[in-house]
């Protein structure tokens, strides 16, 4: 088996005669951790619903821990991914304890006469308490805040002890002291977890944790750059992407986006 993890390789999807995305290709290896960047529109969600094993490209190759789409049962795949998606449903009635182990089913509930192994409820205590949540444990998700929940659902992403980790916009929603909790938390996985190879879907450079290795940025359902970060992520890719002059600074690991004056002739 290769040690690449994703192998996404001159992809195009195609949908009512539109082209999602096109020759789109990444390789991810262990303890990578991805940032994929770009406007709206600009093929992230379709590239990372690749990545996931929940959709077939319709020219080129996509791998997923060495199975290639279209030869392998995606429901089964998907069993070996971590998924964190702010949008994630969770019935409200259940622990924060029990909305971590509906990660080892990938459901919204728990099933009445389903219990968890030892092994299992060992794994779910250990992750609540690496991600600062054993004083919430017993509380129900219908009174988390914002920030908890995005705690609880990467604990519960992390339960089935995924290879690879996928986030759709984990920050979506949170206040700014909310935000760098989580970002702080994200960069400390790469210690709990250092071969776990992870693929982050925002559209802000300030929502990138400072573990943040490689980059892949889109625009139109094009590659504009993709590789290590400090080659990926400069002023020049990302003001193409965004099709507007702008700004890449980063100081102490993190990134800063700001509008910069369009040069004077």
């Amino acid at each position: 088996m290769s040690d690449t993890v994703l192998s996404v390789c001159e992809v195009t999807v195609v949908r009512q005669g539109r082209s999602l995305i096109e020759a789109v290709s990444v390789d991810v290896r262990p303890g990578e951790q991805w940032a994929l960047l770009g406007p709206n529109g600009a093929g992230k969600s379709t590239l990372l619903a690749l990545c996931g094993a929940r959709l077939h490209p319709t020219k080129g190759t996509v791998a997923v821990l060495g199975h290639r789409l279209g030869r392998v049962d995606m429901r089964w795949l998907r069993t070996h991914i971590g998924h964190v998606d702010p949008r994630t449903r969770i019935e409200p009635y259940l622990s924060v304890r029990e909305a971590v182990l509906t990660g080892l089913l990938a459901a919204a509930d728990l099933p009445k006469r389903w219990s968890p192994t030892a092994a299992e409820s060992c794994r779910a205590d250990e992750l609540i308490e690496a991600l600062g949540l054993a004083a919430r444990a017993s509380s129900l998700w219908s009174v988390l805040s914002q920030g908890e929940r995005g705690r609880a659902l990467i604990a519960r992403a992390l339960i089935t002890e995924p290879r690879l980790l996928l986030l759709d916009e984990p920050t979506t929603g949170l206040d700014l002291a909310a935000r760098e909790i989580l970002l702080g938390i994200l960069a400390d996985v790469r210690s709990l977890r250092p071969e776990l190879s992870s693929v982050l879907v925002t559209h802000h450079l300030e929502e990138l944790p400072a573990s943040t290795t490689h980059a892949v940025v889109l625009a139109g359902g094009r590659t504009v750059a993709a590789g290590p970060v400090a080659e990926a992520l400069t002023s020049e890719t990302v003001s193409q992407a965004f099709g507007h002059p702008i700004r890449i600074e980063r100081r102490n690991g993190r990134w800063s986006a700001t509008g910069a004056e369009p040069a004077r002739v």
